[in-house]
């Protein structure tokens, strides 16, 4: 009898012994169990001769679902460290880096690649017969080239134009392995590869100069210098070597954009890993990364989880991003993986950015990370200027001082696109009695209801929570109810109104659910559509918008008066990447930043002097203050419905480390947002000088804290490394 440990999805600390008649299995093969009354599936993570529990008591595993391991030794070893530095139960860290459908139970042995193909009656139909059909038409003399996989026909041509093709049979539906198609690195064709100018070329041969060992890299390069190239001719060192190459982009809407140029460039196909996918679809890519069948992985933050064959280089686009950190579960930062990764696979990884995370220039300024530098824009582009628009007692329409609507009205006749951020979705953020002064709020969270005038609702964003728009306020029953504050809504209706003669699209969480909706909008913004380009974070993501010439920041200063320690840093980011989306073609760009305080230093020396003086200054001051990358934080966070019970909680955790002189302890204290979905929410801050000793305080703790009796009416979570304390 053979006694296997297996990790499963509970969430207790601990590998759970099984008995198996047979012999030992390799370490990463699914298993089926018996769980209490329920059966489970969990992956064998050690293999043991004794167990501390008598062999009588040991229960059978139910079956093996697998031949051969769905992880490699790499992705053990990773969960292994994710668990250990996270301080996750080990069930769940693996559960959250199997895809959905091997969760599950499924079948992990690869399916059969379907594919369209012409028929001998499609090869001998005259084109113009389908002149009428012009999708169908394109469909058939792409076909009568070569075959066209399914999912990719689809997404091309439409279902209905295949399905009307295949009616007059002039296509088939056919089924072949994967493993014979053929390899990828005999279909490389590189196509309109650029001359890199003398910063790109030194950066990709240090690169270049590190493949086949670890290296960390920080490009840093303002937005339109040509970060991208970078990659692309350092990716093709490592794919005429036949290694792979996996590539992270922190949002889906920048996947499309990133896959086409990638397509274009190599002629190879990419394996596109993001949560708009089926559970079908994301497994097959895992299938196809892990047996070598792709080159190239491009994914957002769950994808840093894919196994390759043949890893050669990991990148990191855009590793500022806020949506690298996981925010609940297995709370992981996707950047700081990738530097695990990359070390344990021996590969350079590179982290590029033209606003670097404190943490990462940190980094980069003590030689943790090699530095490589792109200081000016790709081209002839200059870099937009950046000028700040004081509207103290300027009157405003839907939120624009009228001097900034005469400035997006020169820009439009001109001839060029504008790009308007406001960070609120909806109408308005609130909805008020003009008589009593009754704010309608969310009784769940005691925040605001936002106003949509489109859905004829007001709804709270933060727990989702919806009614209807009132006739009455519900304190003094006055019909005077009005907005208050501007969302991208209003601004969309109000532009639409003063310049009836160009067409605007809004770009924001409402607008862009389903598939494929962004990608759309922004070809067809691309296409010069739209001239008047209205949104939330979305649109500051990396986009490439070459008729942009006017990016207009309105309420700037909410940010800067924030409790966040980190608001500035990301204002700085968000302000940086904003004024990279105009002017990066040939004609020059401007940004202005509506404010009320045009003299705060945050704004005067990022127009001045640039993000670069703002990071190293702003690294100045949290080393005085003490405040990571110089210090280690852990955070408690407990939620419950009685306010005392998540006081008391986290007042009883403190206790535990009073004695522990290397490690302050900070609260309890009230989130940033105390009262969310019914529940009150607190906050317990760690600190430590040290990394080692903040790991080693929380290690000795851990189990006090989980057999702590208020854990059962409080619901809590540790967050090392927080990034978040709203």
């Amino acid at each position: 009898m053979t006694i296997l440990r297996i990790a499963l999805p509970i969430p207790k600390r601990q590998l759970f012994d099984y008995s198996y008649q047979g012999p030992a299995p390799e370490l990463g093969v699914r298993v089926q169990v018996p769980f209490g009354p329920r059966t489970m599936v969990g992956l064998v993570w050690e293999i043991a001769d004794t167990s501390q529990w008598p062999e009588a008591k040991l229960k059978p595993i139910i079956q093996l679902l697998d031949d051969k391991p769905v992880f490699n030794t790499t992705q053990i070893t990773l969960c292994n460290w994710l668990a250990t530095y996270y301080k996750h139960p080990i069930g769940d860290v693996v559960q959250t880096a199997l895809p959905v459908a091997l969760r599950k139970g499924g079948s992990n042995e690869s399916k059969l690649l379907q594919y369209w193909t012409v028929t001998d009656l499609g090869q001998q139909t005259d084109l113009n017969d389908l002149s009428r059909a012009p999708k169908q038409q394109a469909c058939l003399v792409q076909l009568k080239a070569g075959e066209l996989e399914k999912s990719q026909a689809n997404q091309q041509f439409g279902p209905a134009s295949l399905k009307a093709l295949a009616a007059k049979e002039y296509i088939t539906l056919k089924e072949k392995k994967r493993e014979q198609l053929e390899p990828w690195a005999k279909q490389i064709c590189i196509s309109d590869k650029p001359q890199a100018n003398t910063q790109q070329a030194l950066a990709i041969s240090c690169i270049e100069a590190s493949i086949g060992k670890f290296a960390s890299f920080l490009l840093e390069g303002i937005t339109g210098s040509g970060k991208t190239e970078v990659y692309l001719q350092a990716i093709e060192s490592v794919l005429l070597q036949g290694q792979q190459v996996l590539i992270l982009v922190p949002e889906i809407g920048l996947t499309p954009q990133t896959v086409f140029r990638f397509k274009h460039r190599f002629g190879i196909e990419v394996g596109v890993l993001h949560s708009a996918l089926t559970d079908n679809e994301r497994l097959a890519v895992w299938q196809q990364s892990a047996a070598g069948q792709l080159g190239l992985i491009i994914g957002t933050r769950s994808a840093i989880f894919t196994p390759m064959l043949t890893p050669g280089l990991l990148i990191v686009d855009e590793e500022h991003d806020a949506s690298y950190k996981q925010q609940d579960g297995l709370r992981y930062h996707a950047r700081d993986l990738a530097v695990m990764r990359a070390h344990t696979e021996n590969i350079p990884l590179v982290l590029g950015t033209a606003t670097p995370a404190l943490e990462t220039l940190n980094n980069a300024l003590t030689g943790k990370y090699q530095h490589l530098h792109l200081p000016l824009r790709a081209g002839n582009a200059v870099v937009a200027k950046q000028q700040v628009f004081d509207i103290r007692q300027q009157p405003l329409e839907f939120g624009l001082a009228k001097g900034m609507l005469e400035r997006i009205a020169l820009h439009l006749k001109q001839g060029s696109q504008v790009m308007l951020f406001i960070n609120r979705r909806g109408y308005a953020p609130a909805l008020m009695c003009h008589c009593c002064g009754h704010v309608e709020q969310c009784h769940s969270c005691n925040k605001p209801f936002t106003l949509h005038k489109s859905l004829h609702k007001l709804q709270c964003h933060h727990c989702g929570g919806a009614k209807g728009i009132p006739k009455v306020c519900e304190n003094c029953h006055s019909s005077e109810l009005t907005s208050q504050g501007v969302g991208t809504e209003q601004l969309e209706q109000g532009l639409a109104g003063y310049f009836p003669q160009y067409k605007s699209v809004r770009i924001d969480s409402d607008t862009t659910r389903g598939k494929n909706k962004l990608d759309k909008m922004l070809n067809l913004i691309n296409n010069n559509e739209y001239q008047i380009l209205i949104g939330t974070q979305i649109l500051s993501k990396g986009h490439h918008f070459p008729n942009v010439t006017l990016v207009v920041i309105m309420d700037v200063d909410g940010a800067l008066f924030s409790a966040d320690y980190r608001a500035a840093e990301h204002l700085a980011q968000l302000i940086t990447q904003l004024a990279g989306r105009a002017g990066r073609a040939q004609k020059p760009g401007e940004m202005w930043l509506q404010t009320y305080d045009p003299a705060h230093p945050l704004l005067q020396d990022l127009i001045n002097n640039g993000y670069g003086h703002f990071a190293r200054y702003a690294l100045l001051e949290r080393q005085q203050a003490n405040l990571p990358p110089y210090t280690y934080q852990a955070l408690f966070k407990a939620q419950a419905l009685s306010a005392r019970d998540a006081h008391e909680f986290l007042q009883q955790i403190a206790d535990l480390f009073v004695h522990e002189a290397s490690v302050a302890c900070l609260g309890p204290i009230p989130a940033l947002m105390e009262k969310r979905q019914g529940h009150y929410r607190m906050q317990l801050l760690l600190q430590s000088q040290q990394r080692s000793t903040l790991q080693q305080a929380i290690n000795q703790h851990i189990n006090q804290i989980e057999n702590l009796g208020l854990g059962q009416k409080v619901r809590w979570a540790l967050d090392i490394d927080p990034q978040d304390f709203s």
